[in-house]
């Protein structure tokens, strides 16, 4: 008999069971099964994720070049506002400021409608904030003068109304005029002199204008809304703009681009977590193979278990076989996928580029598509929780038949093996 069981020995029984030839050749390819499930959902997972991570990437750069990381108004119309920038010009990590005044309108033209966001900017201080000036497709940023009523849109606006450089464009805002002869919406026209393309949401609903010109069509006495920010990090933004309204006081309204650009963000991330919890269903598959696979090897094993408990092997230790037999084969299947994903997520852009120019099909059409490549960005935590996760799931799914299998017992197994 086994005096003492070697703590290393349960282990080494269940690598014998593993490579041993089974009698029942279904069992094998139950448990070459479970390795494969195991090894295609950590290698979706790690794949999609990674992808997510790309397009939430590359949302924010592009969106976030053309829009002011942060936006700082007063409860008050802002008629002084170089003071208040003078205020605010030593804030740590803030690179600029600029004047803005916004609304909603209307922009119509040879009978085609588009709701817009109108931005009222002063070129000259707006430059340092937003980058709209190098995505300019035609025209310039710098056409937009004092009283000359010019406006710049985005390219799906343009597109959609079907205009160019040159063209009058009507403005209406949602306010009416009061006049002798009735009453009628508010409307101004405006020469288009600028469409740029920044390849994100803005390109369908952003127009600029002179914010001198903005004064006269809201009718703001002179005042602005409040002053655009950029902050040297961008993710850093909403800490620091909260953190500058503190320190100015009450009176001061302070947003970041989270909140007011976050639904979008938000939507990114809740479509990251409910596709990941979808392909999460695979490893789900491939532990519930790992089950079948021990409790079809315990059935097969019962004699050997037997024998086992005969020469002095606790429960536990059998235990400890048939959970080691369950945890390697499921070890191997996210070492597989983990290092086939991490090099798919690494590489994807560029296979994907290489793929493309081969057979001639775009798989997004830059016409349709914001991103019209397919991006990737690895991030080694995802890859861990994902392991993590995985390395879960295959103990949790040992636990049941090697529970089973030390519950057999010695002369009932020989008996009937016999």
């Amino acid at each position: 008999m086994i005096a003492q069981t070697s703590p290393s020995l349960p282990l080494f029984i269940g690598l014998r069971y593993i490579r041993a030839k089974r009698r029942n050749g279904f069992i094998s390819f139950v448990s070459l099964f479970a390795l494969g499930g195991m090894a295609l959902g950590v290698f979706a997972l790690i794949v999609v994720l990674s992808v997510m991570n790309g397009f939430d990437h590359e949302l924010k750069q592009r969106l976030l070049r053309v829009v002011p990381h942060g936006f700082l108004s007063t409860s008050t119309p802002l008629h002084d506002w170089p003071a208040l920038g003078e205020k605010i010009a030593n804030t740590p990590e803030l690179k600029a400021f600029a004047p803005y005044i916004e609304g909603q309108g209307l922009l119509s033209y040879a009978g085609n409608v588009k709701p817009i966001q109108i931005e009222g900017i002063d070129p000259q201080y707006e430059s340092a904030i937003s980058v709209v000036n190098q995505f300019m497709l035609v025209g310039d940023m710098a056409e937009l003068k004092p009283g000359e009523y010019g406006i710049v849109m985005g390219s799906l606006i343009a597109r959609f109304l079907g205009v160019t450089t040159g063209d009058k464009v009507s403005v209406t805002l949602p306010q009416v005029s009061v006049t002798p002869a009735g009453i009628f919406p508010r409307a101004k026209r405006f020469t288009l002199v600028g469409v740029f393309e920044a390849g994100a949401q803005v390109d369908q609903y952003l127009t600029l204008i002179h914010i001198d010109d903005a004064k006269t069509l809201f009718r703001t006495g002179g005042a602005v809304d409040g002053l655009h920010l950029k902050f040297d990090d961008i993710y850093h933004a909403p800490e620091a703009v909260q953190a500058l309204a503190r320190r100015l006081g009450s009176g001061y309204v302070a947003k970041d681009w989270s909140q007011t650009q976050g639904s979008l963000f938000q939507a990114v991330k809740m479509e990251k977590t409910v596709v990941g919890l979808m392909l999460g269903i695979i490893i789900a598959v491939a532990a519930f193979n790992i089950v079948t696979s021990l409790i079809m090897m315990v059935a097969e094993k019962r004699g050997d278990i037997a024998v086992l408990r005969t020469l002095g092997m606790s429960r536990w230790d059998i235990i400890r076989i048939f959970m080691a037999q369950g945890v390697i084969l499921g070890l191997a299947g996210i070492a597989i996928g983990a290092v086939f994903g991490v090099v798919t997520a690494v590489w994807l852009p560029e296979a994907m580029q290489l793929i493309e120019s081969l057979t001639g099909f775009q798989l997004f059409d830059p016409n349709v598509y914001f991103v019209a490549y397919l991006p990737s960005q690895w991030q080694w935590q995802d890859t861990v929780l994902v392991c993590a996760m995985a390395v879960v799931v295959a103990v949790l799914a040992t636990i049941y038949p090697a529970f089973r299998a030390s519950q057999i017992e010695p002369a009932e197994a020989l008996r009937y093996d016999l």
